[in-house]
Order: structure tokens, then sequence, then C-alpha cells
């Protein structure tokens, strides 16, 4: 096994207009107690943003490999795009896939690395768990499926102390081996802006993968997903609209992630995507967030 100061890393995280919360995230990472000992690599997607993002993370960091976008890639396509890049910049033994906005703790990169060797080098995603900075409570992180062959799921609280298996993920803050790749390669590109992370770890885990949830909290990210439908109150043509579009409810990309990964929920999940968007008045009452 390696020791920890041999790593080759790679940072991967894209961004879109959050010009201060992109500059937060890289005060975060570089102030980090041990970052200078690693052996890393930065790379960004700028996805076409208009706040000057790009140039202001360039004057302040300028190691930084900065990669622009086509401006449609979205979320999913600008981390596939950064991470294919970064491949085929160098041969790297862990990459760290990160959001813009979140606000590491002083040792979370440290900690990751240590955690990670704990669980050794043939195939582990280790996940970072993050709070909400205004709730104090989970975000984002990892969670365990109610039942393997359906899709709903519950959040894995992180131990103290201890690695928790877990069976999707999102990836504000995960660490992918080589290993890992090697195996299963990357981000699939049948997805633009949500899903791709859950598909990925639920992908690991079926293929034999480690995918554990870190011990403890990595960092503040606020949990900004609200609603997953658009309010009774909009024209049903908005409601239409936003039922297909890539940051909406990605109509034909959720049901092609719940057809290949849970397809017993497959026409549950047509009626309910539909029953959203033409009877929304059902989730204004009863506010179900996450259903």
């Amino acid at each position: 096994m390696k020791e920890a100061g041999a790593f080759e890393i790679a940072i991967l995280l894209a961004c879109f207009n959050r010009k201060q919360k992109t500059l937060a995230f890289f005060d975060s990472l570089v102030n980090q107690h041990s970052f200078k000992k690693w052996s890393i690599d930065i790379f960004l997607l700028d996805d076409g943003s208009t706040d000057g993002t790009a140039d202001a993370v360039k004057e302040k960091y300028p190691y930084v490999n900065i990669i622009t976008g086509t401006g449609n890639l979205f979320w999913a396509g600008g981390m596939r795009t950064i991470w294919e890049y970064a491949i085929a910049h160098k041969r790297y033994d862990l990459f760290c896939l990160f959001n813009d906005d979140v606000a590491l703790y002083d040792n979370a990169l440290e900690d990751l690395i240590k955690h990670h060797q704990e669980a050794g080098e043939n195939g582990t995603i280790l996940i970072g768990s993050t709070l909400d900075p205004v709730t104090n409570k989970f975000s984002y992180g990892g969670y365990l499926l109610k039942h393997k062959e359906h899709v709903k799921y519950l959040p894995v609280i992180p131990d103290a102390d201890r690695l928790i298996p877990c069976h999707i993920a999102n990836a504000n803050i995960l660490l992918v081996d080589s290993a890992t790749i090697q195996k299963i390669g990357i981000f699939s590109d049948s997805y633009t802006h949500y899903l791709a992370d859950f598909d990925y770890t639920l992908m690991a885990y079926r293929a034999g993968i480690n995918v554990l949830v870190a011990p403890g909290y990595y960092g503040y990210c606020e949990n900004d997903h609200g609603n997953t439908w658009m309010p009774g109150s909009k024209p049903l043509k908005e409601r239409i609209k936003y039922l297909y579009s890539p940051n909406g409810l990605a109509y034909k990309e959720y049901l092609f992630y719940i057809k290949s990964r849970f397809p017993r929920d497959y026409f549950e999940a047509v009626i309910k995507l539909w029953m959203k968007t033409l009877f929304p008045v059902i989730w204004d009452k009863f506010k179900r967030r996450d259903d």
C-alpha cells in the first residue's frame, strides 16, 4: 500500500455562475492543513459562466486547470467532461469530486485519504457527508435503499469512527480510486444533470466495489434541491416544460434510470411524474418533498 503522501490526486469540479461560492470552495480546499503535502492537480470545468468565475479563479489560483464547456453541459455533463480530461492528462491514483458550493472542513481531504487507506485500494468509493449550514443537519452523502430492488432510500447518518456501507450517494464530496475506474469507468453519458452520481455509485455497489460513507462530516453544503415538482399555481405549459427539463424532473433520463436500475418501479414512476405535472395540488397540499 502506498504512503498517503505518494498518491497522485486529481480534484474535479464543475461550475456555472456561482463565482463567490466557487472561490469560497477553493479557499476551503487550498487552506487544508495538509494540502501542500499531497501531489494534487485541480481541474475546473467552467460551463460558460457570464459572471467572471473562470477569470476570478485563474487570477487567484493560477495553477488550476480550467476547461471551458459548451454552456449546455449542466452538472453531470460538466463533471464527465472534466473527468475525461483529467484521465487523459496523467495517471492518477485518486479522483476527488466536489460540488463548488461545498465549504470543506480543515482536515477533510486528509481524513478522506486516511479512511480510503483503511478501506483498501482494490476498488473503493468513499463518500464525505455534509451538513446544511443553516439547519446543521445532514444535507448530502450516502443512502441505503429501503429494498434493493426498489428506488426509495434513506440517508446514512455517518458514524463518528467507522466506515458504513451504502448503496447510492451524492457526489458533493466523493473520492473514487483508479481501481474503481478500471472496473466500471466514470459517469454514464445517459445523464445531463441529475442522477449520474446515484447511477454510478449504485453500479459500483452492484459490481462489488466498496461504496462507503466515511466517518464524520467533511464540510457544509446547503440542501438547495427544494421541491421535486412545480406548484399548481404555474401554467400547465410551464409544468410540462419542467417535466422534460434536464434540471427539472428530467423525464426521459429519470425513467431510463428507473428502467435500468429498478425495473419493478417503472410504471409507478411514469404515473408519479405525470401526476406531479398534471395534478401538483396533491403535492402542494401534503408537502411531500422527497416523494
